[in-house]
């Protein structure tokens, strides 16, 4: 596998230019990324544990799936090409639903984000080198784990579920919207 190449973009998420993943990482360059929200029937969302080889937020959990565009590549495609990536789930970019943007800030590492949903009841064929492992979780489950030990999800994660959780209006004892 090559070195990765991402766009480059302003604080407009116009592209400025093209960098490697590596120097956009090490000199907090903003750039974009995108994560996919799974969830069943059951209301329940599915979560990948990242694997402990990965540069940023080894070991955490996160969406069911996420990543970066590559350079010259849209948000709907990235998000697309990621699901089969990481979970092998095959989709067409018109099936995942637009959720919400999210501005490039620390919390995000400096990606502007897109985030999508989807339905799918798995099964799912996780990338070993990408994932650990991964769960099926109510919205409660996730809300109570996540406010107890923040620690354990990646900080992009932390923001993009407080901002779902609040815009899906999910009652914070019960996980039902209200």
């Amino acid at each position: 596998m090559g070195e990765e190449f991402f766009d480059v973009v302003d604080a407009n998420d116009a592209v400025i230019g093209r960098a490697a993943r590596r120097e956009v990482h090490a000199r907090g360059l903003w750039h974009r990324a995108v994560h996919v929200l799974v969830f069943d029937a059951a209301g329940r969302t599915f979560l990948q544990k990242r694997s402990m080889t990965k540069d940023m937020s080894p070991g955490c959990w996160d969406a069911a799936c996420s990543g970066h565009l590559d350079s010259g590549e849209d948000y709907d495609e990235a998000a697309a090409r990621e699901l089969g990536e990481e979970i092998g789930v095959t989709v067409e970019p018109a099936r995942l639903e637009r959720v919400m943007r999210v501005e490039a800030c620390a919390q995000t590492g400096w990606e502007f984000l897109r985030v999508y949903r989807l339905r799918h009841e798995g099964p799912f064929s996780l990338h070993p080198e990408e994932i650990d492992r991964g769960e099926w979780m109510t919205p409660a489950a996730l809300t109570a784990w996540m406010r107890a030990n923040p620690g354990e999800f990646t900080p992009a994660f932390r923001l993009i579920w407080e901002r779902f959780v609040e815009a899906e209006g999910y009652e914070p004892g019960d996980g039902r919207r209200s």
